[in-house]
Protein backbone atom coordinates (compact mmCIF):
# COMPACT_ATOMS: atom_id res chain seq x y z
CA UNK A 1 0.00 0.00 0.00
CA UNK A 2 1.10 3.53 -0.60
CA UNK A 3 0.71 4.32 3.08
CA UNK A 4 -0.90 2.95 6.21
CA UNK A 5 -4.67 2.42 6.05
CA UNK A 6 -6.90 4.91 7.85
CA UNK A 7 -7.53 4.09 11.53
CA UNK A 8 -10.66 3.90 13.68
CA UNK A 9 -11.36 7.22 15.39
CA UNK A 10 -10.16 9.29 12.43
CA UNK A 11 -12.49 11.56 10.46
CA UNK A 12 -13.36 9.84 7.20
CA UNK A 13 -12.16 11.94 4.24
CA UNK A 14 -15.18 13.25 2.34
CA UNK A 15 -15.48 12.63 -1.38
CA UNK A 16 -17.76 13.00 -4.36
CA UNK A 17 -17.59 10.11 -6.83
CA UNK A 18 -19.78 8.96 -9.71
CA UNK A 19 -21.81 5.81 -9.22
CA UNK A 20 -22.49 3.29 -11.99
CA UNK A 21 -25.45 5.38 -13.19
CA UNK A 22 -23.36 8.56 -13.45
CA UNK A 23 -24.84 10.16 -10.31
CA UNK A 24 -22.65 12.09 -7.86
CA UNK A 25 -22.35 10.39 -4.48
CA UNK A 26 -20.83 12.29 -1.55
CA UNK A 27 -19.88 10.65 1.71
CA UNK A 28 -21.07 13.71 3.66
CA UNK A 29 -24.60 13.25 2.29
CA UNK A 30 -24.92 10.16 4.50
CA UNK A 31 -24.38 11.87 7.88
CA UNK A 32 -26.93 10.28 10.21
CA UNK A 33 -26.39 6.84 8.65
CA UNK A 34 -23.57 4.34 8.90
CA UNK A 35 -21.61 3.74 5.70
CA UNK A 36 -19.62 0.73 4.55
CA UNK A 37 -16.87 1.62 2.11
CA UNK A 38 -16.07 -1.65 0.40
CA UNK A 39 -12.85 -1.10 -1.57
CA UNK A 40 -12.08 -3.70 -4.22
CA UNK A 41 -9.22 -3.84 -6.74
CA UNK A 42 -10.93 -4.19 -10.13
CA UNK A 43 -14.29 -4.80 -11.78
CA UNK A 44 -14.84 -7.99 -13.76
CA UNK A 45 -12.76 -10.11 -11.38
CA UNK A 46 -14.18 -13.09 -9.51
CA UNK A 47 -13.41 -12.18 -5.89
CA UNK A 48 -14.49 -8.57 -6.42
CA UNK A 49 -17.73 -9.87 -7.92
CA UNK A 50 -18.42 -12.01 -4.84
CA UNK A 51 -17.60 -9.02 -2.62
CA UNK A 52 -20.00 -6.65 -4.46
CA UNK A 53 -22.79 -9.21 -4.85
CA UNK A 54 -22.66 -9.88 -1.09
CA UNK A 55 -23.39 -6.18 -0.45
CA UNK A 56 -26.33 -6.31 -2.84
CA UNK A 57 -27.77 -9.54 -1.40
CA UNK A 58 -27.66 -8.02 2.11
CA UNK A 59 -29.22 -4.70 1.01
CA UNK A 60 -32.38 -5.17 3.13
CA UNK A 61 -30.31 -6.02 6.20
CA UNK A 62 -28.18 -2.92 5.70
CA UNK A 63 -31.31 -0.77 5.42
CA UNK A 64 -32.61 -2.19 8.72
CA UNK A 65 -29.25 -1.33 10.28
CA UNK A 66 -29.39 2.29 8.95
CA UNK A 67 -26.33 1.55 6.81
CA UNK A 68 -25.41 2.46 3.23
CA UNK A 69 -22.98 0.10 1.45
CA UNK A 70 -20.76 1.61 -1.26
CA UNK A 71 -18.41 -0.36 -3.49
CA UNK A 72 -15.33 1.57 -4.64
CA UNK A 73 -12.65 0.78 -7.22
CA UNK A 74 -10.48 2.64 -9.72
CA UNK A 75 -12.59 1.47 -12.67
CA UNK A 76 -14.33 4.09 -14.82
CA UNK A 77 -18.03 4.82 -14.40
CA UNK A 78 -19.00 3.10 -17.67
CA UNK A 79 -17.09 -0.05 -16.70
CA UNK A 80 -18.87 -0.01 -13.32
CA UNK A 81 -22.23 0.25 -15.12
CA UNK A 82 -21.46 -2.66 -17.47
CA UNK A 83 -20.20 -4.75 -14.53
CA UNK A 84 -23.22 -3.96 -12.32
CA UNK A 85 -25.56 -4.90 -15.17
CA UNK A 86 -23.66 -8.14 -15.84
CA UNK A 87 -23.73 -9.08 -12.11
CA UNK A 88 -27.37 -7.95 -11.74
CA UNK A 89 -26.34 -5.68 -8.84
CA UNK A 90 -29.28 -3.30 -8.58
CA UNK A 91 -29.33 -1.91 -5.02
CA UNK A 92 -25.67 -1.22 -4.28
CA UNK A 93 -23.96 1.88 -5.59
CA UNK A 94 -20.62 1.09 -7.22
CA UNK A 95 -18.38 4.15 -7.20
CA UNK A 96 -15.68 5.09 -9.67
CA UNK A 97 -12.40 6.31 -8.14
CA UNK A 98 -11.05 6.68 -11.67
CA UNK A 99 -9.85 10.29 -11.84
CA UNK A 100 -7.73 11.54 -10.30
CA UNK A 101 -6.72 7.90 -10.46
CA UNK A 102 -7.25 6.21 -7.10
CA UNK A 103 -7.46 9.55 -5.27
CA UNK A 104 -9.93 8.31 -2.64
CA UNK A 105 -8.12 5.00 -2.17
CA UNK A 106 -4.98 7.08 -1.55
CA UNK A 107 -6.77 9.27 1.02
CA UNK A 108 -7.84 6.12 2.87
CA UNK A 109 -4.31 4.65 2.66
CA UNK A 110 -5.40 1.75 0.45
CA UNK A 111 -3.89 2.49 -2.98
CA UNK A 112 -1.23 0.04 -4.15
CA UNK A 113 1.10 2.13 -6.31
CA UNK A 114 2.95 -0.73 -7.99
CA UNK A 115 -0.35 -2.30 -9.11
CA UNK A 116 -2.31 0.87 -9.90
CA UNK A 117 -5.41 -0.04 -7.89
CA UNK A 118 -6.69 -0.18 -4.32
CA UNK A 119 -6.32 -2.99 -1.89
CA UNK A 120 -9.35 -4.92 -0.69
CA UNK A 121 -10.89 -3.46 2.48
CA UNK A 122 -14.11 -2.82 4.33
CA UNK A 123 -14.41 0.36 6.36
CA UNK A 124 -17.36 1.18 8.60
CA UNK A 125 -18.02 4.88 9.09
CA UNK A 126 -20.37 5.93 11.89
CA UNK A 127 -23.30 8.34 11.70
CA UNK A 128 -21.02 11.31 12.42
CA UNK A 129 -18.49 10.54 9.68
CA UNK A 130 -15.87 8.96 11.95
CA UNK A 131 -14.13 5.71 11.00
CA UNK A 132 -15.44 3.02 13.37
CA UNK A 133 -13.77 -0.11 11.94
CA UNK A 134 -11.24 -1.02 9.27
CA UNK A 135 -10.27 -4.39 7.88
CA UNK A 136 -7.78 -4.78 5.04
CA UNK A 137 -7.85 -8.16 3.33
CA UNK A 138 -5.36 -10.03 1.20
CA UNK A 139 -6.10 -9.40 -2.49
CA UNK A 140 -7.20 -13.04 -2.93
CA UNK A 141 -9.34 -13.11 0.23
CA UNK A 142 -13.14 -12.90 0.12
CA UNK A 143 -14.36 -10.44 2.78
CA UNK A 144 -16.76 -11.95 5.34
CA UNK A 145 -19.93 -9.85 5.00
CA UNK A 146 -21.46 -11.56 8.06
CA UNK A 147 -18.58 -10.21 10.18
CA UNK A 148 -19.42 -6.70 8.96
CA UNK A 149 -23.12 -7.16 9.74
CA UNK A 150 -22.32 -8.44 13.25
CA UNK A 151 -20.24 -5.31 13.88
CA UNK A 152 -23.07 -3.06 12.64
CA UNK A 153 -25.50 -4.62 15.11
Amino acid sequence: MSEEAIKPGEKAPDFVLKDQEGNDVSLSSFIGKKVILSFHPLAFTSICEIQMKSLDVKHGEFERLNTVPLGISVDGQFAKKAWADQMKVTSTRLLSDFWPHGDIAKKYGLFIDRLGFSGRANIIIDEKGIVAWVKVYELGEIPDIEEVIRLLR
